[in-house]
C-alpha cells in the first residue's frame, strides 16, 4: 500500500469569519460553508482542508501541513502583497525542497514547497 495523496486535512479555528478570508488570500477555493459556518470546506488540489469552528481556548500547536504549490517564490510574493507574513522568505532544504512556513490566524503552521528538480 502507498499513501498517494492528501485527501482531507481538518482544522480547529476560532473565528471562521476570520480564518476563511485568510485561506482565500492563500488561494484556496472554498466550495461549502463559509464565514458565517460552523464547517467550511475548501479545495486543495485533489483534496481538502476543512474548518471547524472552536472557540475553545484550549487550542494547541499541533504540526504542520504541507500544501504543494506551482511555484513557491510567487505564493510568497501574492501573500506579501496580501499583508500575510511568512515566518522567512522561501529556501530550498538539503532535502530537495524550496519551501516556506507561516501560521495562519489560529496558529496552525502551513508549509507551501514545491520539489527541487
Amino acid at each position: 500500500m502507498t499513501i498517494e495523496a492528501l485527501s482531507a486535512i481538518t482544522l480547529f479555528v476560532r473565528d471562521m469569519s476570520r480564518s476563511v478570508p485568510f485561506y482565500q488570500t492563500c488561494g484556496f477555493d472554498l466550495i461549502y460553508g463559509g464565514p458565517d459556518a460552523e464547517f467550511t470546506s475548501f479545495r486543495a488540489g485533489t483534496g481538502y482542508l476543512n474548518l471547524i469552528d472552536n472557540d475553545s481556548s484550549q487550542h494547541r500547536d499541533w504540526g504542520r501541513a504541507i500544501f504543494y504549490v506551482d511555484d513557491v517564490d510567487a505564493q510568497y510574493q501574492r501573500l506579501i502583497d496580501a499583508g500575510i507574513q511568512p515566518d522567512a522568505p522561501p529556501k530550498d532544504a538539503a532535502w530537495g525542497e524550496r519551501y516556506f512556513h507561516l501560521r495562519d490566524p489560529d496558529g496552525h503552521e502551513l508549509s507551501f514547497a514545491r520539489p527541487l528538480k
